[in-house]
């Protein structure tokens, strides 16, 4: 039996100059687990003079996550928080009952041509946590769990797995990982009685009998 439960091809979504690869929420599956927005950034490439001007804007009832493989944005919001994330660092913004930010490329880094590549993703509060009051954490990548097995290196973005516990502040349960995969190798994903999904940034992999191809997401079943 095929361990697929849906594959979702992700469709573009213009965020006024900047388009985003959509994968959550899809037609057919609005959430995996509490996630209930994945947009990949890019790869994109950035002229001298521009750069992401996403604006002041509100949140609530939910957390907002964005880890960047190349380039940096800037973030303010409402609890005076001003922070820029680099790559493999982790921004982590709890909006609970109400905050507003902005994310946009700084101006210095516009002096220049320069490359944006990234996750963002949206977690879904518990009921009991949808009033907390608002908070934002930034985690340097040097904070997060790395792990290195056969052909196989992760990153532990936020959750627990493998036996370790990223630092970030968690509402529920959940895994968030990176992992780079050498050709050949194989992965074990853990929680295997949860909702899980995987999303091929570059390359291909097999998991069961489906094949999975580049940009493309995969939702598993428990």
């Amino acid at each position: 039996m095929s361990l697929t439960d849906i594959i979702i091809e992700p469709r573009d979504k213009d965020l006024g100059g900047f388009t985003v690869r959509r994968i959550l929420p899809f037609a057919k599956r609005r959430m995996v687990g509490p996630f209930i927005f994945v947009d990949e950034m890019g790869p994109a490439h950035f002229a001298v003079g521009s750069g992401i001007d996403v604006r002041p804007h509100p949140h609530i009832g939910l957390a907002t996550v964005t880890y960047l493989f190349s380039g940096s944005i800037f973030h303010r919001d409402t609890l005076g928080s001003a922070q820029s994330i680099t790559p493999g660092a982790v921004n982590w913004m709890t909006a609970g009952r109400g905050i507003a930010h902005s994310e946009r490329t700084a101006m210095e880094t516009r002096t220049h041509g320069h490359d944006i590549h990234g996750l963002q993703t949206w977690v879904a509060l518990p009921r009991e946590a949808e009033e907390c009051a608002p908070e934002f954490f930034h985690h340097p990548g040097s904070a997060l769990p790395e792990m290195d097995l056969p052909g196989v290196k992760l990153k532990l973005i936020a959750g627990r797995a493998y036996g370790h516990e990223s630092p970030v502040k968690l509402y529920s349960p959940l895994f968030y990982i990176e992992a780079h995969m050498q050709p050949g190798s194989r992965l074990t994903l853990p929680n295997d009685d949860a909702e899980r999904a995987i999303y091929v940034m570059q390359g291909e992999l097999r998991a069961g009998d489906t094949h999975q191809t580049a940009h493309h997401a995969r939702v598993l079943n428990g």
